[in-house]
């Protein structure tokens, strides 16, 4: 589908400072100078977050592995000390603000450990005691602990499904709407622009975990909300070896806010993870495409087996979150969601695929599938499964599905 969105400036806060020779991976870039300048998704994630180009410096600095830095006088540069700013944090950072905020140079990036750190860190900023926020009823599994943390605050939470944009009717009196779209791992979908303007409307803000679509499938910050949310875990880095997350914004105050629970805390990635998620974006177009087109291919085949139930893809013209789908997404993810007849059934098929890793998460290169079931945490069918389709040849993969949906009949 189209790019529409051109130009990537990204705000990166202090001054500037060099690390290594002549390299300066933190200056300040305008619209015209950015390294990651360009009108496609592709130039875009090749380029993000690159520092200006220097002489005898590599394109990407290596990961800068430093708790504390010479800090002579007073301490008015952007990295004193390493649980506050790290350079290498720094290029991760300007290169996801460019991806979910192309051109909007008001936009700021944070990184953080894990997804489930970045979720964290916007919920428990922005809510105090006696606020009241909106999560959906049928989200991320981890979302009922995050409920429990939060009611043990003296925060009232309300919930609701994802589809038909159910949380519109509990939105009276919020602080703060959360949204996951599309439902992890339900695959439903809800309209991101009308629900940001009604929370707007009531003084609420407005949170979208984009982790399963990825910046190049959907921008929350341009249809309304105001923060966008993510694991990196997932496809964003899409090789299952960094736990990472970040949150992207534009309201500055917000932002402070959420840096400076990073700060008490201390959920802050490693430069290692940082700089392996970096240099894995430059892969992401080529790897959602491919991902996406192949998870098509595999809904439309799974769609013709007498077996399958309850199968989900927002890209089919027939599912039911297609029409909102197709209005806010520019693909549609590479997760799959289908019923077996029975959890027996589910496990004999796992068992079966040999493309396919009997595993959790999702978004890598190589697919994966698991019953979602044995979690205990999702309110899903015993032979409920959730397939992440990788980057593999899509006739090889296609075939692997169908014998062992044949091979587990059996």
């Amino acid at each position: 589908m189209s790019d529409p969105a051109a130009g990537d400036a990204h705000r990166v806060t202090g001054d500037t400072a060099p690390v290594t020779g002549d390299a300066d991976p933190v200056s300040r870039v305008t619209d015209a100078g950015v390294p990651g300048s360009g009108g496609g998704d592709g130039t875009r994630a090749v380029r993000a977050g690159l520092p200006e180009p220097a002489k005898y410096a590599p394109a990407l600095p290596g990961p800068v592995f430093a708790a504390h830095y010479h800090l002579p006088g007073d301490p008015t540069g952007p990295y004193t000390y390493g649980r506050d700013e790290n350079p290498t944090w720094t290029l991760l950072e300007r290169a996801v603000g460019e991806l979910e905020a192309p051109g909007q140079g008001a936009a700021e990036t944070l990184v953080f450990a894990s997804g489930m750190a970045a979720v964290s860190a916007v919920l428990f900023s922005q809510l105090r005691s006696g606020d009241v926020c909106v999560l959906p009823g049928d989200g991320y599994q981890a979302l009922p602990l995050i409920r429990t943390q939060l009611e043990a605050y003296g925060i009232g939470v309300r919930t609701a499904p994802t589809g038909g944009d159910a949380q519109l009717g509990v939105l009276d009196g919020a602080k703060l709407l959360w949204l996951e779209t599309p439902s992890n791992p339900g695959l439903d979908v809800c309209d991101i622009r009308r629900l940001a303007e009604a929370a707007h409307a009531r003084g609420a803000q407005v949170a979208v975990d984009n982790t399963l679509a990825t910046p190049l499938g959907q921008r929350p910050l341009e249809l309304g909300a105001d923060f966008a949310v993510a694991s990196g875990t997932k496809q964003l880095t899409g090789h299952g070896d960094v736990l990472l997350g970040y949150v992207a914004g534009q309201d500055s105050d917000a932002m402070a806010a959420v840096r400076r629970w990073r700060k008490i805390v201390g959920a802050i990635p490693g430069p290692m993870e940082a700089w392996l998620a970096h240099r894995s974006i430059a892969t992401l177009q080529m790897r959602v495409d491919r991902q996406c087109a192949t998870a098509l291919t595999i809904a439309e085949t799974l769609r013709g087996r007498p077996e399958v139930t309850g199968l989900r893809y927002p890209g089919l013209p027939d599912d039911p979150s297609h029409k909102i789908a197709a209005k806010q997404m520019r693909r549609f993810g590479c997760v799959v969601s289908f019923t077996l007849p029975t959890r027996a059934r589910a496990d004999r098929f796992l068992g079966a695929l040999r493309l396919v890793d009997d595993a959790t998460s999702f978004g890598g290169v190589r697919s994966t599938a698991e019953r979602r079931g044995r979690w205990g945490g999702d309110a899903v069918p015993e032979g409920f499964i959730r397939l992440s389709v990788g980057a593999e040849d899509p006739e090889d993969l296609v075939a692997d599905v169908l014998r062992a949906l044949d091979t587990s009949a059996a």
